[in-house]
């Protein structure tokens, strides 16, 4: 793979086009058409080996040095025509207070302090509206370095201001630090399964080994960061019907008290999905959808390219909360759409709008669809738990068979339902016990999953199995299993399909009767 060539068809055709023209600009006879030549040829629909680039950039002779110097040349050319663009389209605060601070240091140099130091005085005003810690530091510092000028400021009223952002600047960078920590530890945890770990144990050494503790909403930022820890420790509990008025709670608080700058939207619009995502898991739909509304305006209204990255995730979400609003073909479009789009989607999140609208198919009765959907995502079981965790993998393979069970493939379905459980029982063999140890039957954390499976094995191999009375009862009392689920909608979904063949009932509605119950 050709990483030069992936990263230009990354550019959209506008960008594309854009950086053409740059490239014109740039060019220097001979050399800079070869440039051009050389980006026409990586941007083409087939792709070339380099043997076959260098042929035809030099035909008469080939020479590879100049082809890899060529290479470089039209990195260069990409990084510099970025690097503009981003200054461009940049209209944040932080931006803002740089180019403040670039002016006033031009203006220093120039022999110009009284029109500096008003330039100086606007940065500050700016980045301590707007919480930029980073850039404010340099204002300070470049403040202090000309303290001695008439036009100064009072050194003795900067030092205090310069030291409160330097705590607040710390206090941020500890809590980004804490939470990239958690989300390690809890993502090596869940590559493995189920497997038990202690959340509570992990956050609180963390929060103490960063003086965290005490650490409250003082900020959106900070607030961000706070939330955006505990949420992490949310989702191994599944603890959200704790964790969701207690974020609703903060978000309101802050945005009666102090509210969010423009500058703050980035910030903000994180609350409002971790707050809207507690309130799905929580079961409150409605509500959910009301902040994951309020958020969509946020983005709308701003700057094109800003939260981009954001948006498939409020999609994501807001999908999944229309389809327990009986929204569910609105679900299905906001997908389609999204996989449709002008640019694509990033790799973890096409592989998250296939698999959803694979459930949203399927509860509609489209098994067909939801089939090839499914078979869109096109990753091994391997690839799936390397790459997204065991948990992604069982999931998919759970809604795979489902899908060909409906469709009249029962050994298929067999099929895959042997492999995940074979799977599931080589990882987490039984366990005697050992010491204080209990002992662990075979599929530790996931012996509800291998409960579930033999029962849908059961129903594969004959489904008038599913109407017997001895079935139903023990369909009806799974042990340990919605119980301490409950809050996990993807575990729901599965059980209702078990449900609703004891019912005999369409799987759709069966579901969101046990979602409201």
């Amino acid at each position: 793979m050709d990483d030069l060539r992936t990263t230009l068809l990354t550019l959209a055709p506008d960008e594309r086009r854009d950086f053409g023209v740059f490239i014109q600009r740039q060019r220097r006879k001979a050399a800079g058409r070869q440039d051009s030549r050389l980006y026409e040829l990586l941007v083409q629909a087939k792709e070339l080996k380099p043997e076959q680039l260098i042929a035809k950039l030099y035909p008469d002779e080939p020479n590879p040095v100049a082809y890899y110097a060529l290479r470089k040349r039209l990195l260069r050319h990409l990084t510099d025509f970025l690097l503009l663009r981003q200054r461009q389209l940049d209209t944040t605060a932080a931006a803002s207070v740089r180019g403040q601070l670039t002016l006033a240091q031009y203006l220093f140099e120039a022999g110009i302090p009284r029109l500096a130091w008003s330039t100086l005085r606007k940065a500050e005003k700016l980045a301590r509206e707007n919480e930029q810690y980073e850039p404010l530091n340099a204002v300070y510092n470049l403040q202090i370095q000309y303290a001695g000028s008439p036009h100064a400021v009072p050194l003795d009223e900067i030092l205090p201001r310069y030291r409160a952002n330097k705590k607040a600047a710390d206090e941020e960078e500890r809590a980004n630090i804490a939470d990239s920590l958690l989300r390690q530890r809890l993502r090596e945890s869940r590559a493995r399964g189920r497997a038990t770990v202690a959340v509570d144990g992990i956050l609180q050494q963390i929060l103490a080994e960063y003086d965290l503790q005490e650490a409250f909403a003082r900020s959106p930022s900070l607030l961000s960061r706070l939330m955006s820890i505990a949420r992490n420790a949310m989702l191994v509990r599944r603890d959200f019907t704790s964790f969701a008025p207690f974020i609703e709670r903060c978000y309101n608080l802050m945005e009666r008290r102090h509210g969010f700058a423009p500058a703050q939207r980035g910030h903000q619009l994180r609350l409002l999905y971790m707050l809207a995502h507690a309130l799905y898991r929580s079961r409150r739909f409605a509500e959910s959808v009301a902040y994951l509304e309020q958020g969509q305006a946020l983005i709308a209204a701003g700057p094109a390219r800003q939260f981009t990255e954001l948006v498939p995730r409020f999609t994501f979400l807001l999908a999944a909360n229309y389809a327990f609003l009986r929204r569910n073909a609105e679900s299905i479009a906001l997908l389609e759409g999204a996989l449709r789009g002008p640019k694509p989607l990033a790799a973890a999140d096409d592989l998250t709008a296939r698999f959803q609208l694979s459930f949203h198919y399927f509860a509609e009765g489209k098994f067909a669809k939801a089939n090839q959907s499914m078979l869109s995502l096109n990753r091994t079981d391997h690839w799936l738990e390397q790459h997204l965790g065991l948990e992604w993998m069982v999931n998919r393979n759970i809604g795979e068979l489902l899908i060909q069970f409906e469709m009249g493939n029962q050994e298929l379905a067999l099929t895959r339902l042997r492999a995940t459980e074979r799977s599931l029982r080589e990882q987490f063999p039984a366990m005697p016990a050992e010491g204080d140890a209990p002992a662990v039957p075979v599929g530790g954390p996931y012996q509800a999953v291998l409960l579930y499976l033999s029962l849908v094995r059961e129903v594969i191999e004959n489904p008038a199995e599913a109407r017997r009375p001895e079935f139903i009862d023990r369909v009806w009392h799974m042990p340990n299993f919605l119980s301490s689920e409950r809050e996990d909608l993807q575990v729901l979904s599965f059980y209702a399909w078990l449900r609703a063949q004891t019912l005999g009932r369409p799987y759709y509605d069966v579901l969101l009767e046990l979602a409201y119950a």
